[in-house]
């Protein structure tokens, strides 16, 4: 069906997901993603949406993740957190539930009736191992200990793990596995795939060939990457100029100051954690200890 050789985006990228799921003049990407992977139906089903403020700054200091607020306009009132995580952060299951609660509250104002608050879900897709099991995707409620009652239902969580998702294109079924495979597998495809016959996945794979982006947004896109590469370089030579000062204790405590300088340098980047382990060749430990200190 499709013979178009097309080269698309990481979606994962921060620019790549707010571009495409954050669109406010394209909804229908979002509306088709949250249907399938909250399974909405009948009434819960989503109609129309209103985006809100997807290009917003961080909320709180040290902040890094992709953040979407979206508003549903239907006669449901429901409303939802999409965020895109690349690497786990201190405090990222606390932050969650701050997110969502938070936004709960904020329906309504001082003196309003508790009965106007409306479902709030939060979908997090994360590009790394969170919970136990091999499940990639996963919906967490608040239950009763004993009998599993679910009165408390207006807060919903549900999380993707791209790790653990490991569907080739021909094995795809349902519209579920179809955003997930897109989400994960985008940049490394030469063509839409053949069994994508959903309006909002179809208009989402258009959203991120590359040949439709303008320059600006592709600069803004490479930023990411280019930070990453600078800071990989500028530890490298720390090393070159430290081993040329000839003694071992000067080289240890040279490569030891140098370090700590580009892990601060990846911070002031916004650069997550795993990341910057692995630029500056330390432990995941190490790079905490180092915002501990700085805090």
């Amino acid at each position: 069906m499709n013979s178009r050789y097309m080269r698309f985006v990481d979606v994962t990228n921060d620019v790549a997901f707010r571009k495409i799921f954050g669109n406010e003049n394209k909804t229908e990407i979002l509306i088709s993603f949250l249907n399938a992977v909250l399974n909405l139906t009948g009434r819960k089903k989503i109609k129309e949406l209103a985006i809100i403020n997807p290009y917003q700054l961080p909320r709180i200091k040290g902040e890094k993740a992709t953040i979407i607020d979206v508003r549903a306009k239907d006669h449901t009132g429901q409303q939802f957190i999409i965020e895109m995580q690349v690497a786990e952060v201190r405090g990222f299951a606390k932050r969650v539930q701050y997110y969502t609660c938070r936004d709960y509250s904020m329906q309504i104002k001082i003196g309003d009736d508790y009965p106007k608050l409306k479902p709030t879900y939060f979908v997090g897709i994360l590009d790394f191992n969170f919970f136990k099991g091999n499940k990639y995707i996963t919906n967490h409620l608040i239950l009763e200990e004993e009998t599993l009652e679910h009165k408390l239902d207006d807060l919903k969580f549900t999380f993707i793990e791209l790790p653990k998702f490991t569907l080739k294109e021909n094995e795809l079924k349902t519209l579920v596995e179809k955003w997930i495979f897109f989400i994960k597998n985008a940049e490394n495809l030469d063509v839409v795939p053949d069994n994508t016959v959903d309006k909002g996945l179809l208009e989402a794979y258009r959203d991120a060939e590359m040949h439709r982006w303008d320059v600006e947004e592709l600069k803004n896109y490479d930023n990411f990457f280019i930070a990453m590469q600078d800071a990989r370089g500028r530890m490298e030579l720390a090393i070159e100029r430290a081993e040329k000062k000839g003694l071992e204790r000067g080289i240890e405590k040279g490569i030891k100051q140098q370090t700590i300088q580009v892990i601060q340098n990846c911070l002031s980047q916004n650069l997550p954690l795993e990341v910057i382990a692995t630029i500056a060749g330390v432990s995941l430990e190490e790079v905490k200890a180092v915002v501990d200190s700085l805090e």
